[in-house]
């Protein structure tokens, strides 16, 4: 996948597992990449045997059944994957960084005991709902409700653009339990955490959303009408979950620029092997200065992206403030992806149009990392204001 950091050398055995995600990929995700892209088909079957390797409890402790790996090893398997196949990525990412990362963060002991085995497995693939039809960057705006009722609550609302939505087993979702006081919207949301619920007990799937990339990522509407949920369904403190919804951001932001570096990688190394095996006027192509520039941005632009991703998660390992880090680097890799993948068209000329070759798919998937999980405009609204607070 070229490049090193020295900085954050994994462990022999990390090196070996990273191998081993990786031999897979090659054989298993890789070739069959684009036809998952076409069919836009959860792949089912290759999550199954994915889980198998133990990617869906990265950072689950081993307790709970998981690797218990560090952020630094865990963010380049992430990589590795999306480097692969970013919906595969984002699968991957998703159910690790946002419902197992909120359960690991907000989660008490008995509902660590029992979810985190079965999502560290992949028995169970975790959604994480916070986005709204009219609730997105502004994630205060929510209208589902969690009503108490029956000594639990019952939850009403519609989510939307939830990842795994159709095909989660465990649900961890924000609802607003109590009213927000003049001038704090954030405060009054709590969040749940609870087994997939039968259709007809006032859960159903909506709408699953045709996209323009990443289409083997499940997507899909969740509508609540008088879910009835218990009072041990409550993760975390009532009231008070939008704190822990930036921190969870703040892991999902790490495991977005991880994949987008992969997806930048993958169309590189396109774009290189096609730079040098094409030829004009006598000569490869990679010999002119206008596509050898552009290869020599594109890994530059990558190799600092992949050291942001790297620090940041280093800070997390460290237990040390990352939300900057985070948005730097989110911010930095998802926009580093999409150039990368966008001056692989262009290297590749008409072909690069074509769906006979995979640039168009990574341009497809690299856009959504500069929106999901807080857009462009979101992260340099956080990085501002961190910038600002600091002076």
């Amino acid at each position: 996948m070229g490049g090193s950091s020295l900085w954050f050398e994994p462990s022999q055995d990390e090196r070996a597992l990273i191998g081993a995600v990786e031999a897979f990929l090659k054989d298993r995700a890789i070739p069959t990449a684009d036809e998952r892209d076409r069919a836009g088909v959860f792949p089912h079957r290759l999550v199954g045997e994915l889980a198998e390797l133990g990617v869906f409890g990265l950072m689950v402790p081993e307790a709970y059944g998981g690797l218990g790996l560090s952020a630094v090893t865990a963010m380049r398997i992430l990589e590795a994957i999306g480097y692969a196949d970013g919906a595969l990525g984002l699968t991957v990412a998703s159910h690790n960084s946002l419902a197992t990362g909120h359960v690991l963060l907000a989660g008490n002991p008995a509902q660590k005991e029992r979810f985190l085995p079965k999502l560290a497995s992949g028995e169970w693939l975790g959604a994480w709902g916070l986005t709204e039809p009219q609730a997105g960057s502004d994630a205060a705006a929510l209208r589902t409700r969690a009503e108490p009722a029956d000594g639990g609550f019952r939850l009403f609302g519609t989510k939307q653009f939830i990842t795994q939505g159709s095909v989660a087993g465990a649900y961890v979702v924000m609802a607003r339990t109590d009213p927000a006081p003049e001038g704090k919207r954030h405060l009054g949301i709590s969040a749940f955490v609870f087994e997939r619920p039968p259709e007809g007990s006032g859960f159903s799937v909506g709408r699953k959303e045709e996209k323009l990339g990443l289409r083997a990522s499940d997507t899909a509407q969740l509508v609540f009408d008088g879910l009835l949920l218990p009072q041990d369904a409550l993760l975390g403190e009532r009231g008070k979950a939008f704190y822990d919804v930036l921190r969870v951001l703040d892991g999902g932001r790490v495991g977005i620029a991880a994949i987008s570096v992969g997806i930048g990688r993958a169309a590189l190394d396109l774009a290189a092997r096609y730079a040098g095996e094409r030829t004009a006027f006598g000569r490869p192509i990679a010999a002119f200065e206008g596509v050898a520039f552009k290869l020599a941005d594109m890994a530059t632009e990558l190799e600092a992206a992949r050291l942001l991703y790297l620090r940041a998660a280093a800070l997390k390992d460290a237990g040390r403030p990352y939300t900057l880090a985070a948005a730097q680097a989110k911010l930095f890799a998802s926009e580093a992806a999409v150039r990368a993948a966008d001056a692989a068209i262009q290297i590749l000329g008409g072909y690069g149009y074509t769906l006979d070759y995979p640039a168009q798919r990574y341009w497809r998937d690299a856009r959504l990392m500069e929106i999901g999980e807080g857009t462009s405009e979101i992260l340099r609204l956080v990085i501002s204001k961190k910038l600002l607070e600091s002076l």
